[in-house]
């Protein structure tokens, strides 16, 4: 894991990230850079842990600080040591249908809904964001589950009009409340990706989940929904990477 600068909420997410590689009994490094490194030194150290045979799993921690060019540093990191699924290649990847390393939040939406029996196959889904973080990836992971997806985003008009026919909400908009009871058909099902931080430090997702819940099917709560999943899916894609570079993929 790389880590640049002292954000606090991203050393929060690293420390999660180590914990949990430690009770899985992973080998794992932490690189910590400060602040003020520069894109160079970034793709540096990204170099080194490339070149470095006993890694199996690279992640850079995001956001990175505004002088660092996050898609060169992210398109540095090679593709099967992507355990974030960011790069073109495994982007792309999945694009075809032929998927090696996902973005493992939208791959850790996948499991959720397959867990609790929520099948997709058929749905009209809504997913909110465009990100290729979150929004892309999950609107081609819920297309190839046989899902009917539109993808809605800050431009577009008659918002309301699209999640209220929707019967399964993806929300990644980074935006507090941005879904309300009014929103949300009777039935639906509502998978909050969103975190958000309130001024009292409370930690809140996109969904106003005490209006919603009353009337959904099923609904993620945040913090404890989403999020657990990520990391989750972050220490199958390392599995998956070792064992892809070990030819046992």
């Amino acid at each position: 894991m790389v880590l640049v600068g002292d954000d606090p909420a991203s050393a929060v997410y690293v420390a999660k990230k180590e914990e949990r590689a430690q009770r899985l009994g992973f080998a794992r490094q932490s690189h910590r850079l400060p602040g003020a490194a520069s894109t160079a030194e970034v793709l540096d150290r990204v170099d080194a842990l490339n070149a470095d045979d006993t890694i199996d799993g690279i992640l850079v921690q995001l956001p990175l600080p505004p002088q660092v060019d996050a898609a060169a540093v992210l398109g540095r990191v090679r593709p099967d040591k992507d355990v974030d699924g960011f790069h073109v290649l495994n982007a792309g990847a999945l694009a075809q249908g032929r998927p090696a390393l996902v973005a493992c939040t939208p791959l850790g939406v996948m499991r959720l809904l397959a867990w609790a029996g929520l099948s997709p196959a058929g749905l009209d889904a809504v997913v909110i964001g465009r990100s290729n973080i979150v929004g892309r990836p999950m609107a081609q992971l819920l297309e190839q589950a046989h899902a009917t997806v539109t993808v809605c985003h800050s431009r577009t008009v008659g918002l309301r009009a699209h999640l209220r026919r929707a019967q399964l909400i993806v929300a990644a908009v980074g935006r507090p409340g941005a879904v309300g009871a009014d929103d949300v058909a009777d039935g639906a099902i509502v998978v909050d990706v969103g975190i958000n931080r309130l001024g009292d430090g409370r930690l809140v997702g996109d969904v106003d989940f005490d209006a919603v819940a009353p009337r959904c099917r099923a609904i993620t709560p945040v913090p404890g929904g989403v999020g657990p999943m990520t990391i989750a899916m972050l220490m199958e894609n390392t599995t998956r990477a070792a064992e892809l570079r070990q030819g046992r993929g």
